[in-house]
C-alpha cells in the first residue's frame, strides 16, 4: 500500500471522528410551536381537501417522515422503528399543540444511524477489498423491504452497495484506487453536511411530512427554504434552464425551460439523472450523488457565458452503468426565444401536395408589465399565435397543427384566450375551490382566426394550461389530439406567507367543460405514439398522495361535428403506416427494451457479468440504431456517439431529434387523413342528398 494511500486513509478517519464529535443534538426552537400551528391553520382553512387531524393522519405522517429520511430503509434498525411506534397515534395531537419533540427525537436517531453507516463505509474504503468475480446481487428497490434487525445486516447491505458503487466506477474506466478516492470524497462530504444540519431543517422536513399527506404540491418553506425557493424561481430563466428534484440520493431532471441553454444544447432530457458537475471545459467533475438538492443547484448555477459540464445517466440508457458527460454554456433565457413559432410541413398524398402549418407553443406567456402599462404591443401567446396563423393562411395551408409537446403550462388567461381563436364562443374550463364553488371561464369573442382542420400534439410533459387547451379542443370536437397522455397537473397553488416562512397551498382544481378533471389522468390523446416517459416515472400519477381524478357537472356547450365516425379509419391508417416505419419501429423496440430492463431490481456484483450485460446492451442499442438508419437510407455507424454527431440543427442551433421529427411527420399524415376522410364523408352525404332529391 502506498504512502499516499495511507495518508488518505488517515485523513478520512480523522474527518470521520471530527464529524461524529461535531454532530450536535438538534431540538425544537420556541418559534417552531407557533409556526406549526400557523401551518395547520393554513391547511385547515385554505387547502382544497378536507383532511381530519386524527390517528389515521398521525400514522400516515409517521410513515411519510420515516420514508423521507430513509426511503431505501438502509439506515434505521427494526428496533428503532419499533421504538418510534409510540408516536403512531400521538403525532396528530402533538401537531395540533404545536409540539415537535418526537420529530427531533427521530431525526437525531437518524443522524446517529447515518453517521454509523458513513463511518462503516469510510473504514471499508480504507481497508476493504472486493472480489468482483463473486456472483452476488444487490436489490436496488428497498422501499418495501423489511427493516434490518441488526448492525451486521446493515453492514452486509452497505458492503454490497459500496461494491456496486466501486464496480460502477470501474465500468466508467476508473481504477479501484480512483474509485476509492471519488467515493471517499462523496461520503466525507455527506458527513460534513450532516454537521451543518440546523433545527429549522428538521422542522421543515417534519412539517413537509405533514403537508405531503394533503397532496405533493403543498409544501412548507422555512425562512432559508423560502429564500432558496425564490432564488430557484427567479433563476428558472437563468443558469442552464432546468428544473431539478431530489430522488433518494440522486438529482433528477424534471423538465427543461423552453429555449433555455439546456434545451438548446439538446443533450439533457427530462428524467436524466445528474451524478457529477464540473466547472468550465477542463474542471474536474465533482461527484454529487447524495448531495442536497440546493447544493447541486448552486454548483450548476453560474455566471452568464460560463461553461458547466454535467455527468449524467441518460433516461434512455439501456443500463444504469451508462455515463455521459455533456457541456452547457450558462445563459439567461431570452423571453422572445420562448415565443410561439411557425413552420410549414409538406405532405404528399396520392400525388397531391398538402401544406400544413405547424405552430409550436413552448409555454403560455404574457407580458403582464407591458399590459398593465398600457403598451398596445404587449407580447402574449394568443397575440403571437393569431399573427402566425394569419401568416400561414397567406401561404394557403390546408390544415394546422398546434404543437404543445413539453409545454409545462403558464398563464391560464392565455390558455383560455388561445382556445377562443378556434371556436366562436363558449366555456373553456371550470375551476372548483376548496368551498366547492365552481367558476367557469370562457371565450366571449365571436372572432375565429382558424376554422379549418386542426390537430393538437401533446406528450407526457404537456401540463396544466396545455391540458386545458387540449381538453377543450377535444371536448368541442374541434380537432384531433395526438401524442401521449398528458402530465395530469390539474391543481392550482398559491403562496401564503406566515411569520416564520411560507406555505404553498393547493387551493383549487381544474375541470374540463365535459366535467372531467385534468388532475391525475391528464388528457388522453385520440391516437397514441410510443414514448419513453412512463406514467410510473413522470407525471402527476407518479407522485405519492396526488389528488385523485374526479368529475363535476358538465357545462352546456356547442360542438363541432363528431370525429367519432373517422376514428377507426384514422387509427387503421396510422397503424398501417407506422408498422414498418423505421423511426416508429425503433421507438417501439426501445420502449419495450427499456421497460424490461427497468423491471429488474437486482443488479449483479460480478464484474464479468456486469461488463457482459453492458456490452450486450450497447450492442443491442447500436444494432437497432443501425436498423433504423438502414430503413431511412442512412449509413451505418460504429458508435452511438456518431449518430448524435450526425443530428441536423434547427435555426436556433438545437439538435433536431429524429424521433420527435418522425412524430411530427406522422401527425401531419394523420391530419391529412382527417382532411381526406372528412371530404369523402361530405361528398358521400352530398351525393346521397342529390339522389334523394331526384327520387
Amino acid at each position: 500500500m502506498s504512502k499516499l494511500f495511507h495518508s488518505a486513509a488517515a485523513l478520512s478517519l480523522v474527518v470521520s471522528l471530527q464529524a461524529n464529535a461535531a454532530l450536535a443534538t438538534l431540538s425544537p426552537e420556541p418559534v417552531h410551536s407557533q409556526t406549526l400551528m400557523d401551518v395547520v391553520s393554513a391547511l385547515q382553512e385554505g387547502h382544497y381537501s378536507e383532511v381530519d387531524f386524527n390517528d389515521q393522519l398521525s400514522s400516515a405522517v409517521l410513515d411519510q417522515y420515516l420514508a423521507s429520511l430513509d426511503p431505501e430503509r438502509s439506515f434505521f434498525l427494526a428496533s428503532d422503528i419499533e421504538e418510534f411506534e409510540q408516536y403512531r397515534s400521538e403525532l396528530d395531537d402533538q401537531i395540533l399543540d404545536g409540539q415537535t419533540q418526537a420529530a427531533f427525537t427521530i431525526f437525531n436517531r437518524y443522524q446517529q444511524r447515518r453517521s454509523e453507516r458513513l463511518d462503516y463505509i469510510l473504514s471499508q474504503l480504507d481497508t476493504g477489498e472486493w472480489d468482483f468475480s463473486r456472483e452476488e446481487h444487490l436489490n436496488t428497490n428497498r422501499e418495501e423491504a423489511p427493516w434490518a434487525t441488526s448492525t451486521e445486516a446493515l453492514d452486509e447491505l452497505w458492503r454490497k452497495r459500496l461494491k456496486s458503487a466501486v464496480l460502477s466506477l470501474k465500468l466508467a474506466d476508473k481504477t479501484v484506487d480512483e474509485a476509492r478516492e471519488i467515493l471517499r470524497k462523496r461520503y466525507t462530504n455527506q458527513l460534513k453536511r450532516m454537521e451543518q444540519a440546523k433545527n429549522d431543517d428538521v422542522f421543515e422536513s417534519f412539517v413537509n411530512a405533514l403537508t405531503h399527506e394533503f397532496d405533493p404540491h403543498t409544501q412548507y418553506y422555512s425562512p432559508r427554504g423560502s429564500e432558496n425557493f425564490q432564488i430557484n424561481m427567479s433563476l428558472s430563466l437563468e443558469g442552464i434552464g432546468a428544473v431539478l428534484q431530489a430522488e433518494n440520493d440522486q438529482t433528477k431532471v424534471v423538465r427543461l425551460v423552453p429555449a433555455g441553454p439546456a434545451d438548446k444544447a439538446g443533450q439533457l432530457q427530462p428524467a436524466d439523472v445528474i451524478v457529477g458537475v464540473g466547472q468550465g471545459k477542463e474542471g474536474e467533475i465533482e461527484d454529487v450523488v447524495g448531495m442536497r438538492l440546493d447544493d447541486v443547484v448552486s454548483k450548476i448555477r453560474g455566471p452568464k457565458d460560463s461553461v458547466v459540464r454535467l455527468e449524467i445517466i441518460p433516461a434512455d440508457a439501456v443500463d444504469r452503468q451508462t455515463r455521459k458527460v455533456i457541456e452547457i454554456t450558462r445563459n439567461k433565457v431570452k423571453l422572445e426565444e420562448q415565443a410561439a413559432r411557425k413552420r410549414i410541413l409538406e405532405v404528399e398524398r396520392d400525388g397531391k401536395p398538402y401544406k400544413l402549418g405547424v405552430i409550436e407553443v413552448p409555454t403560455f406567456y404574457i407580458d403582464f408589465a407591458a399590459l398593465q402599462n398600457g403598451d398596445p404591443n404587449y407580447k402574449s401567446t394568443t397575440r403571437d399565435v393569431e399573427k402566425l396563423i394569419h401568416e400561414l393562411r397567406e401561404e394557403d395551408i390546408d390544415g394546422l397543427i398546434v404543437d404543445l409537446r413539453n409545454n409545462g403550462g403558464g398563464s391560464l388567461r392565455e390558455a383560455n384566450e388561445l382556445i377562443g381563436l378556434f371556436i366562436q364562443r363558449g366555456p373553456t374550463v371550470q375551476i372548483r375551490d376548496a368551498s366547492g364553488r365552481v367558476d367557469i371561464l370562457g371565450d366571449f369573442d365571436p372572432k375565429v382566426v382558424w376554422n379549418g382542420p386542426m390537430a393538437v400534439m401533446v406528450n407526457r410533459l404537456s401540463a396544466s394550461a396545455s391540458e386545458i387547451f387540449a381538453g377543450a379542443i377535444q371536448d368541442y370536437n374541434r380537432g384531433i389530439i395526438v401524442g401521449n397522455r398528458t402530465f395530469g397537473k390539474g391543481t392550482v397553488q398559491t403562496l401564503q406567507p406566515i411569520d416564520h416562512g411560507q406555505v404553498k397551498l393547493t387551493h383549487a382544481k381544474f375541470y374540463r367543460i365535459s366535467g372531467d378533471s385534468t388532475q391525475h389522468r391528464g388528457v388522453e390523446p385520440d391516437i397514441t405514439f410510443p414514448s419513453l416517459f412512463s406514467v410510473e416515472d413522470i407525471g402527476e400519477s407518479s407522485l405519492d398522495k396526488a389528488l385523485p381524478w374526479d368529475k363535476v357537472r358538465p357545462v352546456r356547450h356547442g360542438r363541432f361535428p363528431s370525429l367519432s365516425p373517422f376514428m377507426k379509419a384514422l387509427l387503421q391508417r396510422h397503424e398501417a403506416r407506422t408498422a414498418d416505419a423505421p423511426d416508429f419501429v425503433f421507438m417501439r423496440k426501445q420502449v419495450e427494451h427499456f421497460r424490461d430492463r427497468k423491471a429488474d431490481d437486482l443488479v449483479t456484483l460480478s464484474e464479468q457479468m456486469l461488463r457482459s450485460e453492458k456490452e450486450e446492451n450497447e450492442a443491442w442499442m447500436l444494432n437497432v440504431e443501425n436498423e433504423r438508419r438502414k430503413g431511412l437510407g442512412l449509413p451505418a455507424v460504429s458508435d452511438l456517439s456518431q449518430a448524435d454527431d450526425d443530428l441536423p440543427k434547427d435555426e436556433q442551433g438545437r439538435p433536431i431529434n429524429p424521433e420527435a421529427e418522425a412524430i411530427l411527420a406522422e401527425s401531419g399524415e394523420i391530419l391529412v387523413d382527417l382532411i381526406d376522410l372528412t371530404l369523402s364523408h361530405t361528398a358521400a352525404n352530398e351525393a346521397q342528398t342529390q339522389t334523394s332529391d331526384r327520387d
